[in-house]
């Protein structure tokens, strides 16, 4: 109980990994303690604002800050996510975000609708992404645009793109 005072971000994950882990087993105590780590994950992740269904996110997910984090469970993340608070991640009636791995996403970054983000992605803060973006690249703004690709070798600060 006291790394769930000390560090109640990282209990939470553990409280998620341990719903998921329990969860690919099919015996009866499994499962058991799969509902009950899932049950846990949702009144902790409540007190904590984080909305996070099991079965979402791949591994290394890391949340940067505790409060106001909403992830659809019909969204599918990959591994090494990292989110900061104010996140929404949402599905649409069309469908739900698939993210790449290692993709960052900014302070109140807004991600829904039917949607592909590859791999390397970087999304800037407060960006509403509601269109399909391709790897190693940086988007940002409202609607979401691509800033930077791995192609430019430029090392000045990020410029919007032109229209």
């Amino acid at each position: 109980m006291l790394c769930a005072v000390r560090r109640p971000l990282v209990h939470f994950m553990y409280l998620l990994r341990c719903a998921e882990h329990y969860g690919k087993s099919n015996d009866t105590l499994s499962r058991a303690l799969s509902r009950y780590y899932a049950f846990r994950a949702r009144r902790f992740g409540q007190r904590l604002g984080l909305t996070v269904p099991t079965g979402t996110c791949g591994p290394g997910l890391f949340i940067v800050h505790w409060g106001s984090l909403v992830v659809s469970g019909k969204a599918r993340i990959g591994r090494n996510c990292r989110m900061h608070s104010g996140v929404n991640i949402g599905a649409t009636d069309d469908g739900a975000p698939i993210i790449g791995d290692n993709v960052y996403i900014g302070p109140g970054a807004k991600i829904f609708g039917d949607i592909t983000i590859g791999d390397n992605v970087k999304v800037g803060a407060n960006s509403v992404v509601n269109q399909s973006f391709p790897s190693n690249v940086v988007i940002a703004g409202i609607p979401a645009k691509i800033v930077k690709s791995s192609e430019d070798q430029s090392e000045g600060p990020l410029e919007y793109a032109s229209e």
